[in-house]
């Protein structure tokens, strides 16, 4: 990316069925959905949408194996698409198993995201 315009944060939470995905997404969507970038397109090339860049960075806390990047990308409206998965966000205890919601133990997933757009 040759120019970073916005940067967003955002968290998510996975309190039952430990579903690394499940948190990453919701991490996406709640640094990207609260914001508005209403002139981006006028700094972007050929002032298209589709020529923004948008870099996802997760902290993961566990199971990156079992991380689906597609639906994290699927989140993302424009521009071209880079997701890069490093250690972090955190693992702590939900107090609570539930079969009924494919627990496989008490701990909740919780993911950071750090979304960079730009061109």
């Amino acid at each position: 990316m040759k120019k970073i315009m916005f940067i967003q944060t955002g968290f998510g939470v996975d309190v039952h069925g430990q579903d690394v995905t499940k948190a990453a997404v919701r991490a996406v969507v709640n640094a990207i959905h609260t914001n508005s970038m209403p002139g981006i397109a006028s700094v972007l090339p050929e002032n298209d949408l589709h020529n923004m860049k948008v870099n996802v960075r997760l902290a993961v806390p566990a199971d990156k194996d079992k991380l689906d990047v597609e639906q994290v990308r699927a989140r993302i409206p424009y521009g071209t698409v880079t997701v890069e998965v490093i250690d972090g966000g955190m693992l702590t205890s939900s107090a609570i198993y539930l079969e009924e919601k494919n627990d496989k133990n008490d701990m909740m997933y919780i993911v950071n995201a750090s979304v960079e757009t730009g061109y």
